[in-house]
């Protein structure tokens, strides 16, 4: 069975019991390169294993640079702190060489180390291999990674319903792939490369344009940007000043924006509420049957995102009461991630639709307050000045009803907060703009880089 994309595949196939080398269907799974013959290589052809352990004798473990890799292929380095040994056995790794999870290959977690994370080191789960400069490019190898069908042919090794089953390093060596001369394979890294050096700059435009949209949004209020500084190591507070019990409020407090200096009254978040509202702990489906049900991903950079839907049956007294109406706020109170806790976005779709439990519903009074406004002070630099004071880390990530109520920000008439608004609106549609522009490009990029790889693009410059 020979195929460049899941859709082409047939759905049904006849082998000779002699031939199944693996008891899965996947394990059939072959790709037609467009390549001459002598170009399309196992990989092990490029690649050396490397085993350096670690003498930990001569190295003390604080100065080692331990990582993470991530399901896109992405490293990082791993907070060791308080940390002071490890269990097992640890290789050196150098920029350029390959490295991959046994158990998690299989999900993206493949890559090569980084130039600029420099010598880095892992455990016996991750083999390590140097790449042959006489053969390929580090870089045209780590593009091959990323590829769909690199990523199938992966998972055509695996067989069974284990979710940890490891890929053994000969597995991974035999794998196919195209190794053209160095020279096709730069031109290929060259239109990589420039991709990024395009997607790098617009997204240098999109933090410009969100840095001004957010300093005119608190000018307009009297208000600046807050500096960023790294918090006191000691602070003094008096007993009736304290608060909260907490060492990250006080410093936070300490260094908070003082709102009364602004150019409007400035008051708390619970006196312009008219509802404060959880959502529903009833479990979502992705069958479609209910109530689409906006969740903790449905709300990205500001904004309400239907593209990811799940739904919820309710009863009609159940429905009536967590429909949301046009201009509720929904924040999120709990999540894996600091910076989400307490980011909202306002409803203004069409339909039904309800919200799940880690959303909190606000309606503030039409009368005194715009909700886009509101939504807008509580995500800009300010509002999360405040959210990251009172947010607490308990399993996840949170921030209660009552403290969202205790938010304070300064309320200037309904006509001013209306004509704010607009002006935000303005900096939110340049930023869409951008992004729409790196979506397309990094998209583009994708497709032509595989089909390169695959065969069926001429690869210019080559």
């Amino acid at each position: 069975m020979k195929s460049q994309d899941n859709s082409k595949r047939i759905r049904a196939f006849a082998t000779w019991f002699r031939e199944l080398a693996r008891w899965s269907v996947r394990s059939f799974f072959d790709i037609d390169w467009q390549w001459p013959k002598a170009f399309i290589q196992p990989l092990g052809d490029a690649l050396d294993k490397r085993v350096e352990i670690v003498d930990r004798m001569k190295h003390n473990f604080a100065s080692l640079n331990l990582i993470t890799l991530h399901f896109d292929g992405e490293m990082e380095l791993r907070n060791m702190r308080g940390q002071n040994n490890f269990k097992g056995r640890l290789f050196f790794a150098h920029p350029g060489d390959v490295i991959y999870s046994k158990i998690d290959v299989r999900n993206g977690a493949i890559s090569v180390v980084p130039e600029e994370m420099g010598t880095i080191v892992v455990s016996s789960e991750y083999p390590i291999y140097r790449v042959k400069p006489e053969k390929a490019m580090p870089e045209y190898v780590k593009l091959v990674f990323r590829t769909s069908f690199f990523r199938d042919a992966i998972n055509s090794m695996i067989s069974g319903a284990s979710g940890r089953k490891r890929v053994k390093p000969a597995q991974i060596e035999q794998i196919e792939i195209p190794l053209p001369p160095l020279q096709v394979q730069s031109a290929i890294v060259s239109r990589w490369r420039k991709a990024q050096d395009a997607t790098a700059k617009a997204n240098e435009r999109i933090t410009r344009i969100e840095r001004e949209t957010a300093a005119q949004f608190l000018a307009d209020l009297g208000l600046t940007l807050p500096k960023r500084a790294a918090p006191p190591k000691a602070l003094a507070v008096h007993w009736e000043d304290f608060e909260r019990w907490s060492v990250s409020y006080g410093q936070s407090a300490a260094s908070m924006i003082d709102l009364s200096r602004g150019n409007y009254p400035v008051t708390g978040l619970s006196s312009i509420l008219e509802t404060v509202q959880y959502g529903t702990s009833e479990k979502a489906n992705a069958d479609g049957k209910g109530t689409p049900a906006l969740r903790i991903n449905n709300i990205k950079d500001g904004r309400i995102d239907t593209t990811d839907l799940k739904h919820i049956p309710l009863g009609k007294m159940s429905l009536n009461r967590l429909r949301l109406h046009d201009g509720d706020i929904l924040i999120i109170r709990t999540s894996g991630s600091r910076d989400l806790v307490g980011t909202c976005a306002v409803f203004h779709e069409q339909g039904n639709f309800v919200f799940a439990s880690y959303l909190i519903r606000l309606r503030p009074s039409l009368e005194r307050a715009d909700s886009d406004f509101v939504a807008s002070y509580v995500n800009s630099p300010v509002g999360r000045q405040q959210v990251d004071s009172l947010s607490r880390l308990i399993m996840q990530n949170n921030i209660n009803s009552q403290e969202i109520r205790s938010l304070r920000l300064p309320l200037p008439p309904l006509d001013v907060q209306q004509a704010i608004v607009e002006r935000v609106e303005v900096g939110r549609a340049e930023i869409a703009k951008e992004r729409e522009t790196v979506n397309r490009l990094q998209h583009k990029t994708r497709a032509e880089i595989e089909e390169m790889i695959l065969g069926i693009r001429p690869v210019k410059g080559s």
